[in-house]
């Protein structure tokens, strides 16, 4: 009988192996390599699988013929802009509308490729590669569109019509036309008609018509410069009392013209982009020019002015007439008017109005005034409105302005919001102010005589009379001021009212003169503005 194994207990089984722990760490590594490998072989097969069906479903390749076709598009159109076939400025003014249609087309062209490999009898993969020029041509078409709508605001980088996009075109050429000159009738009416050009019309004091042009051609040769210049010359037709100037200069010149005019003849000037600069008419001008800044000195008869859009200058100094404009500008400065002025249209720059007899009316989309009359100044920007001296009735409406109204000789009407009423009458004159969310302030002559009732919401009131002043959170003020004579109404729904004394004014000023001669302006006077138009050129015969 064989002896059982060592350690056995007596029946019992025999013991496992002694535990090894290096023999199982490398059973378990030998496992996982197996199961790595196994894995690594069935990703393999998988990879190898899916480039075998991609061969078979894209076994043609194709590249489209929309990306080729918009390159060879771009050159053409580069190299007629640059050798001068066509316009820059034309081009890009065409594209900015039209650009949609590169769009449609490169849809189209790539429906009809489309279409084509439906019948191949292996599937095609086109090329994509041209989607980032189709999208920046896209950009650049978005963007011309909205130069094309602004440029009438900002007027391009200048006057020339060489613009913006026409930076880099053919280069400027310009010469003297020969000077014309034609005998008119002293009251002729003269229409003054020039597309791209400035026009300069002074007196002289002839009866005949002198007319200067200085032409000017973007060419890329003398003879296609000389082939512009020919086309834009300027003309003078005589007809009866009807006198015709003109200038045809297109997109690739302009024309600058130098007028001088029988001092009592009629005048109108209509140019699409330029400046227009008008001296000495003794019978009225008007002026058409959305483009381009106007400037006009020593007329008497009545002005208008049609400006049509902003981004430029009007200023009419020392008129024995009316002037009504409308249309949007950018400065606008009028002084020494013996007549009414009136403009409708915004004004996106500084305004100054000085020494006007007839009423000054403004109206802007956020701004209105009227005023009787006009002996001293008003000054108005983009946060402030100021009069200083004005006779007559006052009627202000505005919002996100501060309104100082000082030296008024009439009764005053205010209305406001998110700013400062400030009001300084210069006798008993009724005023009534009105303000959403800021202060009213009055200042009253040392001889007021008023019946006052004021209100504010969440605002305090000080008077320096001895006024009512009732309320906690919402206050009220009631009172009379000497024998109560003018009616004065404050309200600010958020502010405070302050009710004071001030300084007397001296007595009403009168009314200027309605005629006489003008002298002439101080120079560096700081509310003349130096215009940008051609000077008067004189003309040799």
């Amino acid at each position: 009988m064989s002896s059982a194994p060592p350690n056995t207990p007596p029946g019992g089984m025999p013991p496992y192996p002694p535990y090894d722990p290096k023999t199982q760490w490398r059973i378990y590594r030998e496992q996982q390599k197996a199961a790595w490998r196994a894995q690594r072989e069935s990703w393999k097969a998988q990879r190898h699988a899916w480039k075998a069906s991609y061969r078979g479903a894209y076994a043609l390749r194709a590249p489209s013929l929309v990306g080729p076709i918009i390159l060879v598009a771009i050159g053409v159109v580069g190299l007629l802009i640059y050798s001068g076939r066509i316009s820059g400025q034309q081009f890009w003014s065409w594209y900015g509308h039209w650009w949609p249609l590169l769009l449609i087309g490169a849809g189209l062209a790539l429906l009809g490729e489309w279409a084509l490999d439906l019948r191949r009898s292996a599937p095609v993969h086109r090329g994509g590669g041209f989607v980032g020029v189709i999208v920046l041509l896209a950009i650049i078409g978005i963007f011309a569109a909205g130069w094309n709508s602004m440029e009438p605001w900002f007027g391009g980088w200048n006057h020339n019509g060489n613009g913006f996009f026409n930076f880099f075109g053919p280069p400027e050429h310009d010469q003297d036309q020969q000077p014309l000159s034609a005998p008119i009738p002293a009251r002729a009416v003269i229409d003054i008609e020039n597309p791209r050009g400035d026009v300069s019309v002074t007196a002289g004091g002839g009866s005949e018509i002198q007319v200067q042009a200085h032409e000017v051609a973007y060419a890329n040769s003398v003879p296609a410069a000389q082939k512009i210049f020919d086309a834009e010359k300027a003309t003078v037709t005589v007809n009866g009392n009807t006198v015709l100037v003109k200038a045809s200069a297109g997109e690739d010149g302009r024309v600058n013209l130098a007028v001088t005019v029988p001092p009592a003849a009629t005048v109108a000037v209509n140019t699409d982009r330029g400046d227009v600069a008008v001296a000495g008419l003794g019978n009225g001008v008007t002026v058409d020019a959305p483009h381009g800044d106007t400037q006009l000195n020593t007329i008497t008869g009545p002005v208008v002015v049609h400006l049509a859009h902003g981004g430029h200058d009007f200023s009419a100094h020392q008129v024995n007439g009316s002037i009504a404009a409308d249309g949007n500008c950018s400065d606008l400065t009028i002084s020494e008017i013996r007549g009414s002025f009136v403009q409708n249209g915004e004004i996106f720059g500084d305004v100054h109005i000085e020494d006007v007899s007839g009423q000054v009316h403004l109206h802007t989309s956020i701004t209105e005034v009227d005023l009787a009359s006009l002996p001293g100044d008003l000054t108005l920007d983009s946060g402030d409105l100021r009069v200083v001296e004005a006779k007559g009735a006052v009627q202000v409406a505005t919002h996100a302005k501060d309104v100082d109204l000082s030296q008024i000789y009439g009764d005053t009407s205010v209305q406001d919001r998110d700013g400062r009423i400030s009001i300084e009458p210069a006798g008993s004159y009724s005023i009534d102010a009105r303000n959403g969310r800021g202060d009213v302030e009055i200042t009253l002559p040392p001889d007021a005589s008023a019946t006052v009732n004021g209100r504010t919401h969440d605002g305090d009131i000080v008077t320096d009379y001895g006024l009512a002043v009732t309320g906690g959170a919402n206050k009220t003020v009631s009172g009379r001021i000497g024998s109560g004579h003018a009616k004065i109404y404050l309200s600010a729904d958020n502010g405070d009212l302050r009710i004071q004394k001030g300084p007397a004014f001296p007595p009403s000023p009168p009314s200027p003169a309605q005629s006489g001669a003008w002298p002439p302006p101080p120079p560096n006077a700081r509310h003349l503005k130096t215009s940008r138009a051609l000077p008067p050129q004189p003309v040799t015969q």
